[in-house]
């Protein structure tokens, strides 16, 4: 196999490489502003995005480096992380009772050869109380996460059901990343 290289800091996607048979990554984390032009739709944002990210990596010709993005989006508003508990407050309860989406934008590339791709995957929140969303924000777990909430640990408990992959709503759609690892000629089954 390819040397692999994760251009991502986040513990969730090196969890997810793991997870799916690659245990032999190098991490470089590329130092990048995530900024992007007017009028780009959800998809097309978190595809520009990664994209950037993969273009700011040095690589050798012979590794294989993966980007992505994730946002988290709600009637096409983009929710970041939150920036301190009353934000994270904020977000919570405009998600509640309602359904919004997440996208990632995932690039790999070797050498000169670059795919980009992006996955969506809706998410349902049941409706919460206040006093609910402010017992989970007291957890810290929304502090770092986009939308404020992590579906693989006690964020869970908000979401009622999802449309589309788990793993992208974590930051890496696996199976989709597998099928683009395949034209790079990794077969991880």
């Amino acid at each position: 196999m390819s040397k692999i290289v994760l251009a991502s800091g986040s513990p969730r996607r090196q969890e997810l490489l793991d997870r799916i048979g690659i245990t032999e990554f190098t991490i470089r984390v590329p130092e990048v502003e995530e900024s992007f032009p007017e009028g780009l739709s959800p998809q097309q944002v978190v595809e520009y995005i990664s994209r950037v990210k993969s273009d700011a990596v040095i690589a050798e010709e012979d590794e294989i480096v993966i980007t992505a993005d994730t946002m988290v989006f709600l009637d096409d508003a983009r929710l970041g992380k939150p920036v301190d508990e009353a934000d994270a407050l904020r977000m919570l309860t405009a998600l509640q009772g309602r359904h919004h989406t997440v996208c990632t934008g995932v690039t790999v590339r070797q050498g000169h050869r670059i795919l980009t791709q992006s996955e969506t995957t809706h998410v349902y929140f049941r409706s919460a109380t206040e006093s609910e969303l402010r017992a989970y924000i007291a957890t810290g777990e929304p502090m770092d996460k986009a939308g404020s909430y992590g579906v693989q640990g006690k964020g869970a408990l908000l979401v009622e059901k999802l449309d589309g992959d788990f793993f992208n709503v974590m930051g890496l759609p696996v199976l989709r990343l597998s099928r683009m690892l395949e034209t790079f000629g990794v077969k991880l089954l």
